[in-house]
């Protein structure tokens, strides 16, 4: 649904693609795959948001990427990650990887586990510049996100962030019931893409609950009000990309 008139587009849960693998279910907010739904190929450069969660020692075995922006976080459990630049990582619950495909990368993503699944969220961003080097990098954030405040993950300027060929930021944040955050736009041109991981929460008078989104194109600021202790992914992006 899009409201022309304070310029959003809420996206219910339910409406979401969906994809079952046997060994993998997926969600797809956008087109994808064998989803294709002409109103949702993307928001902006937020070109795919995957939830997925993939069966023990399941998952998926290698392949190539190119310029793309590839952003991985594990919502339980934990990935095995291989790639060609050398790269081979354990990713747990808490940590956040980003893969810069560039020129061109091989990759596979597997659950890591034998006995329990995996929940996971992958994104894909358009890059700001094309055909740079193949690039991999992952951090820990579970202390930082025991602050009860929106953690800025994923930026192309904050140095307590991941780096990502792009100017978008993303953030997420554990947020307890009865509080009000305030979330200002950092890039001119730039929207915000909110999913809602669990909780419920209000955010400039749109209410969510569990894995519903909304995406404002051209809010300078976003009043999120927490109904319900609250798991929250802002994706703040490049809309006329």
């Amino acid at each position: 649904m899009t409201n022309a008139t304070v310029n959003y587009e809420f996206h219910e849960a339910n409406t979401r693609g969906l994809a079952n693998h046997g060994w993998l279910v997926s969600r797809h907010s956008f087109s994808f795959a064998n989803y294709y739904n002409p109103e949702r190929v993307s928001f902006g450069a937020l070109r795919v948001l995957n939830d997925d969660i993939v069966h023990p020692g399941k998952g998926f075995g290698t392949h190539p990427h190119e310029n793309m922006e590839i952003i991985s976080i594990p919502l339980s459990g934990s990935l095995a990650h291989k790639d060609s630049t050398g790269t081979e990582q354990e990713i747990k619950t808490g940590e956040v990887q980003v893969m810069s495909a560039g020129s061109g990368i091989f990759h596979s993503e597997y659950n890591y586990s034998k006995t329990e699944e995996v929940n996971f969220l992958q994104l894909w961003i358009m890059p700001d510049k094309m055909n740079i080097a193949p690039r991999y990098e992952q951090r820990d954030f579970s202390k930082n996100l025991e602050s009860n405040e929106l953690v800025t993950m994923v930026s192309p300027e904050d140095k307590e962030a991941l780096w990502i060929n792009q100017k978008a930021e993303i953030s997420m944040g554990y947020l307890k019931v009865g509080q009000t955050h305030k979330h200002s736009i950092k890039y001119e041109g730039n929207g915000i893409y909110a999913f809602l991981i669990d909780g419920k929460v209000k955010i400039n008078d749109v209410q969510l609950q569990r894995r519903d989104a909304v995406g404002f194109q051209s809010s300078d600021e976003l009043s999120i009000e927490i109904l319900e202790d609250a798991h929250l992914l802002l994706i703040e992006i490049p809309i006329n990309f």
